[in-house]
């Protein structure tokens, strides 16, 4: 294993987490829809208990997210997670929120009363993806922060810090930019789409799914066209590209249509996964017995989104690009851990497929009997 291969597998570890967290995001979707597929107290239990037995997963991975990229990027933790820190802090604070909803909402002596939960619920279901797709979109599209690793051996610094954020905004000011927005509001939709694929799946009462139905139409609608609308801006926009002997960041004119087109395994994982996604959508649409799109659509969110995080790193790209200084911007080579450090977790990563087999089994058994209103009237273990 060389120090090369180890960045690159690492990077693909990292990609694999976030792909991960995009689809389990379904949680965040379908909350986002509680009093739009739930009319009254039972239906909203049934969706609320139905996501509640997943959130934990959510929240897990996102964590996990944070932590493998602090690991074996260290840099990229310093400079987004500490330069963009309201961004994250509100994202954060928005899924404490989640959790302190699902807990709190039916304890006795909640004087604010279940329904000020579960709006809790709704406004982490949409802040959440908002937020985490505009935090992604920087990947592809850059953030405002300056990188100065000499200041390490400044002995007349005065701030020994290596990356800082260029203006007061601390992350916010992505939020300025269409093309981050639209990123977000699509993971947005997708989340919602998802959202409502898993609700139909998992929730037996017909009320729901037929209005889970009616709503997927608009939604998945919506979804793909913004989409398609950043997949062609992304294809045709200039990408940040890196010298292998220098290290020096350029512009390159079409560079992630050029990184797919070179490493074709990606655009079929592009393609693949988009043809599941729409294979799920479809299918619950016209057939009114199918309620197994969740599958089909979740394997094929984690195939595109893991295809365009891979193309955002690999193939000498940059993957935080720097609106503030082109050479400030972060790679996969400048930003990573010591050989020693990825190399160990390297070997600890071979526990991984055990951990997803255990979270598999989890899942099987938790969803072993579908939620219904008979459960909601007699299970006292509810949220």
């Amino acid at each position: 294993m060389t120090y090369e291969f180890l960045q690159q597998y690492w990077w693909f570890l990292v990609s694999l987490l976030g792909a991960l967290l995009v689809f389990l995001m379904f949680v965040q979707g379908a909350n986002s829809l509680v009093f739009s597929l739930g009319r009254n107290d039972d239906e909203h239990r049934m969706i609320i208990n139905s996501t509640g037995r997943k959130w934990e997963i959510t929240f897990t991975t996102l964590v996990t997210f944070g932590g493998a990229f602090f690991a074996s990027f260290p840099l990229f933790y310093s400079t987004s997670f500490g330069g963009a820190y309201w961004l994250w802090m509100i994202i954060l604070f928005s899924f404490v929120l989640q959790a302190v909803s699902y807990e709190f909402q039916n304890k006795l002596g909640n004087l604010l009363g279940a329904r000020t939960f579960q709006t809790f619920l709704v406004i982490n279901g949409i802040l959440g993806p908002v937020l985490l797709g505009g935090a992604v979109a920087t990947f592809f599209e850059g953030s405002n922060f300056l990188v100065e690793k000499s200041n390490l051996i400044d002995v007349t610094s005065m701030t020994p810090i290596i990356s800082r954020w260029a203006n007061a905004s601390h992350g916010l000011d992505a939020l300025l930019n269409p093309w981050v927005v639209a990123f977000g509001i699509a993971v947005f939709f997708l989340a919602r789409t998802l959202g409502i694929l898993y609700v139909m799946n998992n929730v037996a009462d017909e009320n729901i799914r037929s209005r889970g139905s009616v709503r997927l139409v608009g939604t998945a609608f919506i979804f793909v066209v913004l989409y398609v609308v950043y997949l062609i801006h992304l294809l045709l926009k200039d990408g940040y590209a890196w010298e292998d002997e220098t290290g020096l960041i350029y512009m390159e004119p079409n560079k992630y249509l050029q990184n797919l087109l070179q490493m074709w395994p990606l655009l079929v994982l592009l393609l693949v996964g988009v043809a599941l996604v729409l294979y799920g959508i479809i299918r619950t649409v016209v057939s009114k017995t199918y309620v197994r799109g969740i599958w089909p659509a979740g394997i094929g969110t984690v195939l595109t989104v893991l295809s365009l995080l891979l193309c955002a790193g690999w193939n000498h790209t940059a993957y935080y690009p720097s609106t503030a200084d082109l050479q400030s911007s972060l790679t996969i080579v400048n930003s990573s851990s010591s050989e020693f450090t990825l190399r160990t977790m390297a070997y600890v990563s071979v526990l991984i497929p055990f951990v997803l087999a255990y979270i598999a089994y989890a899942w099987r058994a938790l969803d072993s009997k579908k939620i219904d209103r008979e459960e909601i009237k007699t299970e006292k273990e509810l949220y």
